[in-house]
Order: C-alpha cells, then sequence, then structure tokens
C-alpha cells in the first residue's frame, strides 16, 4: 500500500501523541438516537454556568472548533478540551448561521431567565396589572429566545419580528386575564397563559420558516433544498418541548407554596415568598430544560415522501439513493 501525504502526517500525529483529527464534532459526543443520549447532550448546553464566560473565551472556543473543522488542532489539544469547546461553542453561536447569539436568547441562559420571570408570575398573579405586565415580560423574553433559536439562516424583517411578538403577548395576557377569573386554579393561571403563548409565539417568531422552508441536507450534510413541511414538523416538535419545560416549573412550585403559606413561619416573614418560590421554580428548571430540549433530536429527520412534491421530484433527481432528509429543528 503506497505511503500517501495525508497517511504519513496520521503516522506522525499518533506516533507524536498529537489530538488525532477524525472525531466528527459536527456531531454531539453522546448518541443521539437515545434519549440519555441527547439528555446528556443538551445538560452541556443548556448549563447556566455558560452564561458567565467571557468573550476570549467564547472566541477561543470558535477558533478550536473552526481550526479543528478545517483540519488543524491546537499543539497540546486534548480530545476533552476539544469537546469542551465544541459545547461552549455551540451554547453560544448559531448552528446554521455560525452568527453570535444575544445572550439572554442563548439556551444556557433559559434557568437563569425563566426561574426569575416565572417566579414572579407566580408569585405576582392575584391583580390584573400585575398579570398583564408579567406576561408582556415573558413573551419578550420569548420572543428573543424563539428567534435567536429560529432554524435556518434566512433573516426576518423587522415587519415580521414586530408582528409575532405583538400576536404572541397578545394571546398570552388575554388568556392569562381570562384565566383569571376562574378562582379554583388561580395558582395554574401563569401555566395556562405560558403554554397558550408558546403554541402562538414560536410559530409566529418562525413564520418565515413556515412560509418559505427551512434547509434539509442528506445524512452527509449535502443541502437538498428548503421544506415548508420539515418546519411544521420542527415547530411543532419544540412547542411541545417548551410547553414540558413550563409543566414542572409551574405546577410543581404552587403546589408547594400553597402548603407552605399555610405555616406560621411563612405567615411570619411573608417576605420569603418571593425568593423560595424563584428558588422552586430554579430547582425545577435546571432538569427540566434540558430534558425536555431532549424529547427530540436536535437535528431532526424525516421521509422523503413527506416534504413537498416539488422538493421530491428534485431529490429524486439530484439524490435518487436519499430517502430519509435531515434538518436542525432549533430549540
Amino acid at each position: 500500500m503506497p505511503v500517501t501525504a495525508e497517511s504519513g502526517r496520521l503516522v506522525c500525529l499518533r506516533m507524536s501523541g498529537e489530538l488525532s483529527l477524525n472525531i466528527n464534532i459536527k456531531e454531539p459526543r453522546w448518541d443521539q438516537g437515545t434519549f440519555m443520549g441527547r439528555a446528556k447532550h443538551f445538560f452541556m448546553v443548556t448549563d447556566p454556568r455558560n452564561v458567565l464566560l467571557s468573550a476570549e473565551t467564547l472566541e477561543e472556543a470558535r477558533v478550536i472548533v473552526e481550526d479543528y473543522r478545517a483540519g488543524s488542532a491546537k499543539p497540546g489539544l486534548t480530545e476533552d478540551e476539544l469537546w469542551r469547546a465544541k459545547y461552549v461553542y455551540d451554547s453560544a453561536f448559531h448552528p446554521d448561521t455560525g452568527e453570535k447569539m444575544v445572550v439572554v436568547g442563548r439556551m444556557s441562559a433559559q434557568v437563569p431567565m425563566n426561574m426569575s420571570i416565572t417566579g414572579c408570575m407566580l408569585t405576582f398573579y392575584r391583580t390584573t396589572p400585575a398579570v398583564v405586565f408579567w406576561q408582556w415580560v415573558n413573551q419578550s423574553f420569548n420572543a428573543v429566545v424563539n428567534y435567536t433559536n429560529r432554524s435556518g439562516d434566512a433573516p426576518m424583517t423587522v415587519n415580521q419580528l414586530g408582528v409575532a411578538y405583538v400576536s404572541a403577548t397578545t394571546g398570552a395576557v388575554v388568556t392569562a386575564l381570562g384565566l383569571k377569573s376562574l378562582a379554583t386554579v388561580i395558582r395554574f393561571v401563569p401555566f395556562a397563559a405560558v403554554a397558550a403563548a408558546n403554541c402562538i409565539n414560536i410559530p409566529f417568531m418562525r413564520q418565515r420558516e413556515l412560509k418559505y422552508g427551512i434547509p434539509v441536507t442528506d445524512e452527509n450534510d449535502n443541502r437538498l433544498g428548503e421544506s415548508p413541511n420539515a418546519a411544521k414538523q420542527a415547530i411543532m416538535q419544540v412547542v411541545v418541548s417548551r410547553i414540558g419545560m413550563a409543566v414542572p416549573a409551574m405546577a410543581i412550585p404552587p403546589v408547594i407554596m400553597n402548603a407552605l403559606e399555610k405555616r406560621a413561619f411563612m405567615k411570619r416573614f411573608p417576605i420569603l415568598n418571593a425568593p423560595v418560590q424563584v428558588g422552586l421554580v430554579g430547582l425545577c428548571l435546571v432538569f427540566a430544560t434540558p430534558l425536555c430540549c431532549a424529547l427530540f433530536p436536535q437535528k431532526s429527520s424525516m421521509s422523503v415522501s413527506g416534504l413537498e412534491a416539488e422538493l421530491q421530484e428534485t431529490i429524486r433527481k439530484t439524490s435518487p439513493n436519499t430517502t430519509t432528509v435531515y434538518f436542525n429543528k432549533g430549540l
């Protein structure tokens, strides 16, 4: 067997103990075909500590990842350091556009942001102004998150963003005010409002995808076209995941708080109500966020037969052996 320059280089790398260039960091470190593998992946991506990383650390991770993908490894870099850089990169940079995401829109900001907002929603729910204000705050945050974690690389216009924001906020506030009159379930008004708003906010914030489609690829990441049907599946999965995230954080703390508020200690120190509520929400979100993200693979898939007829025909001509397409569902 002839010795090529490339094979000689790999032999030298192995002999010198340098990092192999064959590690596939385009995919997560753990098997995404299993729930446990996806859970491990998202516990890394949603780690709240990533929010505190400096711009220099993020830039260093970006350089390591992009250089490695280009076939160059930093001298002395270990496999664990490579994977750490990959997850730091994934936590801050959009998978399709490569742009640095706004801090509050990153999935690593979900726990600290949501625990604060949800805790306040569950604490200040008795008056109409409080319901309106905190639903507005929550939907403003959701709008940023949904846009930041959209699928695909096509931009949205300012008008589209404005329509999505107003529609989602209005839907949430109207639902919350309507449910507030049901005194028997008043503690659960915020959850119902958030669930309804997610069903409105996410599709509206990603309406361009529903109209024009999201990129679909073959198993080798070759782009085959854009599909609105793939966008529908992606958005549906994200809506289910987001509602799932809200269930523990908005259902468990109210039950506990109802019990605690009857205790003499809480009656004596009512000022503790808000911080205890926020703490309970945060505890729930630490686990609910990654576990609900893991309900569906980040790189989702669907049969070619489920795509639009025109795209099916194009794929049959350009890639006749392809039966399944893949796409980033967003978060």
